[in-house]
């Protein structure tokens, strides 16, 4: 299946290729938002350089931020005689942003977060022995708090780990735990968004919704990250709920499976996953309280704004 010029290795390159451009998107459209046109490339930039450290969604978050304040301010320091102002859209501010923006997230952004991913996973090494359902519990919790970021990486490799000395006809209960996790976030902003309350979303989050269904299902984390760039305080914090809840169900329940990746497919597999019913309701459980606590949330907020104005 991997060797080269097979369909599935070419399809498989494809889908690395275009889900490496999300990190760069994310920023570029973060600045964007910010700065306008010319916050696109260094927002861009930001978030390539977030992907290359395995920043994730939070570091391309904090690029694109960064990017965009950075653009923001320039324009409002750099003057020009009339006869240059041209300029300063498509020479000097690219130049001048890409160039801060991309020194900041290399040298001053980037050490921290090596330094948070690799603390991370050498704390997670050291809890092997940590009660199953409080070890689900925390790493449920890892999954969702920065959708596929240096926490959520961490703690998905930890679960690969544990596939490591498997013998034939064993399943890891840690990996499926990190794995059943992982699909929480997709499908309850899909909950939500399409079925509870559609209201509380724009048009374009709407269909978002209906894409992080099937994501969600695929175990592809990022699905979540549409409705956590717009909204990040409450998308976050209600998935990170429904996440460690499905971790430690899925530990309670003594559920295992035998492979790193394939989501509900992988359901389908005989001998794939061990207790594969209750598997399905910790993640239905899970999807459930983190779809009705931000809808509940999103509510809440909506209805103080109101009262405000």
């Amino acid at each position: 299946m991997n060797a080269e010029g097979e369909l599935a290795s070419a399809i498989n390159e494809l889908g690395g290729i275009a889900m490496g451009l999300m990190w760069p998107i994310l920023g570029g459209y973060v600045a964007f938002s910010i700065a306008d046109r010319p916050g696109l490339v260094p927002g861009m930039v930001a978030g390539m350089i977030a992907s290359s450290m395995n920043a994730g969604f939070l570091g391309a978050l904090l690029g694109g931020f960064l990017a965009g304040y950075t653009v923001y301010g320039l324009k409002k320091v750099l003057k020009l005689p009339p006869a240059f102002s041209g300029l300063l859209p498509v020479l000097i501010l690219p130049v001048v942003s890409v160039l801060l923006v991309g020194l900041v997230m290399k040298f001053i952004v980037g050490i921290p977060i090596t330094a948070l991913n690799e603390g991370i996973t050498n704390w997670l090494n050291s809890l092997s022995g940590m009660n199953s359902v409080l070890l689900g519990l925390l790493l449920g919790g890892m999954m969702a708090i920065d959708l596929a970021g240096p926490i959520g990486k961490a703690a998905y490799f930890f679960g690969v780990a544990s596939l490591t000395n498997l013998g034939a006809g064993e399943t890891s209960m840690v990996m499926a735990a990190v794995m059943i996790s992982g699909m929480v976030p997709p499908l309850a902003m899909a909950l939500s968004s399409t079925v509870l309350g559609k209201n509380l979303y724009s048009k374009e989050e709407r269909e978002a919704g209906k894409s992080a269904w099937v994501l969600g299902l695929s175990f592809i984390s990022e699905g979540a990250i549409p409705f956590a760039a717009a909204d990040p305080i409450r998308v976050l914090a209600s998935v990170t709920v429904g996440s460690a809840i499905t971790g430690a169900l899925s530990m309670i329940f003594k559920c295992g499976i035998a492979v790193p990746h394939g989501g509900f497919f992988v359901f389908l597999i005989p001998g794939a996953v061990e207790n594969v019913l209750l598997y399905v309701l910790a993640l239905a459980i899970g999807t459930a309280v983190s779809g009705f606590l931000v809808t509940a949330v999103k509510v809440f907020s909506q209805k103080k704004q109101t009262a405000k104005e």
